[in-house]
């Protein structure tokens, strides 16, 4: 799966050494995002995106690169060529590019502190990734979008391998310990996520 064409020139920080970026994916027409953290070991990339060089290099030190799903490759590969890291993807990865450095399964811990927790539905491989900050953050793949005026919303449901699961995996966030929800199509949400998870059920 080919990197999109557009290349995102700056970084937001959403909490200190939690940063995102996005670009219009030509590929599907829509949002992409990406994010990384920064700790005492250096940067971890989640799901990178295209990226100026000069805001790269405001990341840090890179460390690693891990992917939410083995359909979020993006600029994985070119980035492992060029910061010389590993990638880190599920270990039912099947339709994969190249061979990741390590596989991972649910449970895992990752660099960066990073936990994967199992929430397939939208695609079979996809994990959420929690980390212990600010209450906690959660990187979630494709189980939904921040829509532009309309707010938290579940994005393609009809292309879904399984909906149904989807939800089950959206409802199974709920129980997880975040207060800070990170996706990888449009913009994070900062205050009482949850609350909006619940109130998108609700009302589809």
């Amino acid at each position: 799966m080919s990197e999109p064409n557009a290349v995102a020139e700056t970084v937001e920080e959403v909490v200190p050494d939690v940063w995102t970026w996005s670009v219009h994916d030509d590929r599907i027409d829509f949002v992409s995002t990406a994010h990384a953290i920064s700790g005492a070991e250096g940067t971890v990339l989640i799901d990178p995106l295209p990226l100026q060089p000069a805001a790269l290099g405001s990341l840090g030190d890179i460390a690693a690169i891990c992917l939410t799903a083995g359909t979020h490759q993006r600029s994985a590969w070119r980035y492992r060529r060029e910061l010389e890291v590993p990638v880190y993807a599920p270990a039912l990865s099947k339709l994969i590019e190249e061979e990741p450095d390590v596989r991972y399964s649910e449970g895992d811990e990752l660099p960066g502190g990073l936990e994967a927790v199992f929430t397939p539905g939208a695609g079979t491989t996809q994990h959420t990734f929690l980390l212990e900050r600010e209450g906690g953050i959660a990187f979630v793949p494709d189980l939904f979008a921040s829509m532009p005026g309309r707010g938290l919303a579940i994005v393609g449901e009809e292309e879904m391998p399984d909906p149904e699961q989807a939800r089950e995996s959206i409802r199974k966030l709920l129980d997880l310990p975040f207060a800070i929800l990170c996706l990888d199509h449009g913009a994070p949400l900062t205050v009482d996520p949850k609350a909006a998870i619940r109130a998108l059920l609700a009302r589809t």
